[in-house]
Parts: structure tokens; sequence; C-alpha cells
């Protein structure tokens, strides 16, 4: 009989460690593309044997054993019986056929060496976001062979058709083998020039696992915690670059606020209504610390330098009401010249309107409203919602909290605007 924990064990198991798996199997086939093939080979063997047979010890090394021994079926139907295929035979396990039964985790000591897991995560990332593909492609195919999420997910992240993606992460593969671009880490000189994709990738994935953009959950701790993990990686390899420790301390500061943002029963908390207590003062010590060591390097903040500020701001406020906001708006400020887009520009309104009222927020908000970003978004009628309500224009705002609602894809955040909606009231008015 099938057990449905075996299904939902997969999931998990493909969630954590799926980047470490293919990681492995790209290190010894020295071919991404059909690492990654034979991950999802192991994947859907896991989805047939794990339900009726029960979860390996090891689901992990598991899942490397039957894709190491899928990859020497691939080399001996193409007859390549050369040195490749003999050093993966010999760490094999007696007996090469898989009869679905548990295989037995693979030798400790080839692939579950701790730092070797760090440099094929890492190698895995700086090939994804190679130079010979663009931006887009490369963020992309990362984010989902390090970050395990879907095509849609990866869509909505990036606000583009399912789609584009799609033909995105199969371009890059095939631009990858065409190219022969090998699996390492680069050389310390090309590592800069590389670093901001990566620390792009890093970033899209903690977003997503910040926010889930669909579900019924408010964060993906799993997808939050491997971004924070690979921040942490790459401040160890690369300590002098200030960004990497400035993403690390964004990452931290937000993460800080997560016990907080979840009530009892799985509910979004707005940032109003957290009981601040219990954010994590440890999280917010070690974001501090990276946001320091960016300073330090006198370079003043970056990118993600300035959205760490300004989580930090956050941190350090005892209320909203206590929050420095002027300081928060001009903080956005130099993130738009910096790097302008319509999503800086619509967390500046909000900023605006806690600094300076609704009434000044509102024209911002408005000069977004034929911003492509936002064409399949809730985030612009959101914010629209709340500001007209705020103002008293109540039959506006219940236009725009019903137009979020309908473009919302995560059922937590959408219970929220619902809840938004069935209490505007005429009495309803704050300036």
């Amino acid at each position: 009989m099938s057990d449905p924990t075996g299904r939902k064990a997969v999931a998990a198991v493909w969630r954590i460690d799926s980047a470490r798996i293919i990681g492995a199997l790209t290190r010894y086939t020295g071919d991404f593309a059909l690492a990654e093939d034979l991950a999802q080979e192991a994947l859907a063997e896991a989805l047939v044997t794990w339900p009726r047979e029960g979860v390996p010890n090891n689901p992990a090394g598991w899942l490397l054993t039957v894709g190491r021994r899928r990859a020497i079926d691939a080399f001996r139907r193409r007859s390549a019986r050369d040195e490749k295929y003999a050093a993966m035979a010999h760490h094999l396990p007696e007996g090469g056929a898989l009869t679905g039964a548990d295989p037995g985790p693979a030798p400790d000591d080839v692939l579950w060496d701790p730092d070797q897991i760090d440099d094929d995560t890492l190698a895995l990332m700086f090939t994804s976001c190679h130079p010979v593909l663009s931006r887009e492609a490369g963020v992309a195919l990362t984010l989902r062979v390090i970050g395990g999420l879907t095509s849609d997910e990866i869509a909505r992240a990036f606000l583009v058709p399912t789609a584009t993606v799609q033909a995105r992460i199969t371009r890059a593969k095939k631009t990858l083998g065409a190219a022969g671009v090998p699996f390492e880490v680069p050389p310390v000189a090309q590592r800069p020039a590389r670093l901001a994709q990566v620390l792009s990738v890093v970033y899209l994935i903690f977003t997503e696992g910040s926010s889930a953009s669909s579900g019924d959950e408010v964060i993906r701790f799993d997808l939050a915690g491997e971004a924070q993990r690979l921040a942490r990686i790459l401040s160890r390899l690369m300590p002098e670059e200030p960004e990497v420790h400035s993403l690390l301390a964004l990452l931290e500061l937000t993460a800080a606020r997560f016990p907080a943002r979840c009530g009892p029963d799985g509910e979004t908390v707005l940032l109003e209504d957290q009981d601040r207590r219990r954010w994590d003062r440890s999280a917010i010590a070690r974001g501090r610390a990276a946001l320091a060591k960016a300073a330090d390097a006198g370079r003043g903040y970056g990118y993600y330098g300035l959205q760490a500020a300004i989580a930090e701001c956050h941190a350090l406020a005892s209320s909203v009401e206590e929050t420095n906001w002027d300081r928060i708006v001009a903080l956005y400020d130099g993130l738009g010249r910096l790097a302008p887009s319509p999503v800086v520009d619509l967390n500046r309104a909000v900023a605006v309107s806690m600094a300076q009222g609704p009434a000044a927020a509102l024209p911002i908000v408005d000069a977004l409203a034929s911003a492509e970003a936002f064409k399949d978004s809730h985030q612009l009628p959101g914010v629209r919602g709340e500001l007209l309500r705020r103002l008293g224009r109540l039959d506006e705002a219940r236009t725009e909290l019903e137009q979020a609602i309908r473009l919302c894809g995560n059922e937590r955040e959408r219970a929220v605007l619902t809840r938004k909606l069935a209490e505007l009231s005429p009495s309803d008015h704050r300036g």
C-alpha cells in the first residue's frame, strides 16, 4: 500500500538537498545537463519506491546512489567504458542493478564530506551563472537547480510567463554544454565579474522563501535557510567583497522577523502587529555585524547594503511609530538612484506614507499604475488600496483590494487582503 508520507518525504528531501545532489552528480559525471537529468530520474524512482517501501535511512544518499547508477547505465549505453566510468564504478556498493530496495547510503568519504558539499554547491552556482549565459537565463537556471524552484515559481519571481522561464532554462543548459563550461569555482581573479549574478540568485531564492509567492505558507523556511547558508559560504569564500557581507546582513536581519510573522494558525502577521519581543536577537546581531563589515570597506553601501540598512532601521525600532521612516525614505532614494525599478519606487512610497502621510505617497503609487512589472501582481493594488483606505476613499479602496485579492497567489496573503476588505466601513478614516 502506498504511504503518502513517502511522497512528502521525497518533496522535503528534494527541497533541502537537490543542489547538493546535482552538484555531486555534476562533479562525478562532468556534465551539468546530464547531472540534472540523472537527479530527476532518481527523484522519479523515489516517488515510486519510498511510498511503497518506506523512506530510507539516508534519503539524500539514496538519491545520489541511484543517480550515480543511472550515470553508469548511461555511459554503458554510450559504450564509454573509460576512466570516468571506472572511477565512478569503483565507489559503488556491490551489485550494480537497482531493484527498488534501499540502495544504502553512498560512501561518506566520497559524497558527503562537508567541505566538498559546499564546494559542489558553490561550483554549481558559478557554473549556472557563467558569463556565456544571459543574466536572465543564468538566474533562472540556478534558481531551478540550486533552489529547487519550479518554473511557475521562478516566473512569479521574475514577473514573466512560465513559458519564458522554461525556454531560458532549456537554452541555458544547451549553451553551457556547447561551450564546454567547466564545473568549478572560478579562480580568484574571475570571481568579481560573476559575483553580481550569484548574489542575485541567492537574493531571489531568499525572496521566494521569505514571502512565498504561492501556496498556503507565509514563509518557506527551506528556501530561506538555503539562501542564508549560501550567503554564509560566499562570505567565507570572498571575505573582501562588501556586497557579500551586505547580502548576508540583509538576509539575517530579514529572517530575524520570521518568528513573529506567522500567527498560531499560520496566518500572516503584518509588521505593525508583530510582537517584536519574538524577533530573533541573535540574527539581528549577526546581521548588524555583517553590515558593519561591509561598511568597513569604505566604499559606501551598494544595492544589498542599502536594503540591509533599511532592514536595520526596522530591527532597531521598538515599534512602527518609533521607526526612523525619514532615514528609510532617504535610503530608498539612494537605492532608486543606484538601481531604479518600479518595485523600489513602490517600497519607497510605503515609507513616504509612514513618514509624511498617505496623501504624499499616493501620487508616487499612481505613477506606477502602467508599470509592466505590476501587470499581474497584487502588490500595487494592495498598497494603493491601503493608502486610499487611510485617506477615507473607501469605495476606491474596496475596488483596489478586490483587484489585489484576485491577483494574489499566496493563500495567507490573500486572507490578509480579504480581512482588510471586510473591515472597510464608512467610518474607517485615518490620515
